[in-house]
């Protein structure tokens, strides 16, 4: 066995440390790892300017705002590990220059429609003999759950509660857990999955609902990431600027779709607004808005049901 080299210690001792102070840092740490897997494949000794500058350009095909926080956790990394090797090197603060938010592509129930039948048409492969029902199980808690892909990847069947209508969410984002109810479908539809699962793998409640024969026994972020991609690709899935959506625009379809829902049944959206931040796993509507967009489906309702309660004192009247 190789003797662990001195970054290697160090990422060791500071993912230790931030887990005590009660932090996950799953995030962190895969980014640490992947700099100890460039700083390796380097030949370098220790991390150091040059190896660092080289890691960076490597990270061009990511979003800018994704390299801007990755530079930051190496910063942090090293500062901390500067109070004990007051020598070792700290990258500076010449971040990527942050870019604007990003407008999502709002997914219609029909594109969703369209997904789940190619979903379910998928050939399964050696690694994923469930690749077809997996893909589609995926789509369904995402687009009707409202689930960030993270909280979907690390279910196991012990969060699976009630018979499939309830999912129990644990340590998610900010260390929050919370429980999300299913619809009746959705229901009916990963109990179905659970039958077709237990044929294949293991049932133990440990284990990962959405299981694959790869050495980690479950889907990596990125894989998952990348089967739901093709499919968007795959439906023609696009707005009219022929963007294609990101995986988590999933959630931001569930949002709007559950708005649209509300107009509709003739409910009071304002007094809804806070079961839909609990559903999410939010602390207040604020986190929530960031979710609800004025598509034109959403202005549409909302300007019919102001002319039928305001439009007569509008003056002119309403014609």
């Amino acid at each position: 066995m190789s003797t662990p080299s001195p970054l290697q210690c160090a990422i060791a001792r500071y993912l230790s440390h931030k887990r005590s102070l009660g932090h996950a840092y799953r995030g962190e740490a895969g980014v640490l790892a992947r700099l100890r897997r460039g700083v390796r494949q380097q030949r370098r000794p220790d991390l150091d300017p040059t190896g660092f500058d080289h890691w960076l350009r490597g990270l061009c095909d990511r979003h800018p705002n994704t390299r801007r926080k990755w530079h930051q956790i190496v910063r942090n990394f090293c500062l901390y590990r500067r109070r004990e090797e007051p020598h070792c090197f700290v990258p500076a603060e010449n971040y990527a220059k942050r870019q604007p938010y990003i407008t999502p592509v709002i997914i219609e129930p029909a594109q969703v429609a369209q997904m789940l039948t190619l979903a379910t048409r998928l050939a399964p492969s050696p690694n994923s003999p469930l690749r077809g029902a997996v893909t589609r199980i995926a789509l369904i808690l995402l687009y009707t759950a409202g689930l960030r892909l993270g909280e979907l990847l690390r279910l196991t069947l012990g969060d699976i509660i009630e018979n499939g209508a309830l999912l129990r969410i644990r340590e998610s984002k900010f260390h929050k857990s919370r429980w999300v109810p299913l619809s009746s479908s959705a229901s009916r539809e990963l109990r179905d999955f659970l039958r077709l699962r237990s044929r294949i793998f293991p049932t133990g409640p440990s284990t990962p609902l959405l299981c694959n024969r790869c050495r980690r026994g479950g889907y990596s972020h990125p894989g998952m990431q990348a089967a739901l991609c093709r499919l968007f690709v795959a439906a023609g899935v696009c707005d009219a600027h022929g963007r294609r959506p990101r995986v988590h625009d999933l959630r931001h379809s569930f949002a709007v779709q559950a708005l649209i829902r509300w107009f509709r049944a003739g409910a009071d959206v304002q007094s809804c607004l806070p079961k839909l931040a609990l559903f999410l796993g939010h602390v207040s509507i604020e986190s929530t808005a960031h979710y609800l967009h004025w598509i034109p489906a959403v202005r549409a309702l909302a300007s019919a049901r102001f002319k039928k309660r305001f439009g007569q004192l509008v003056a002119g009247g309403v014609q």
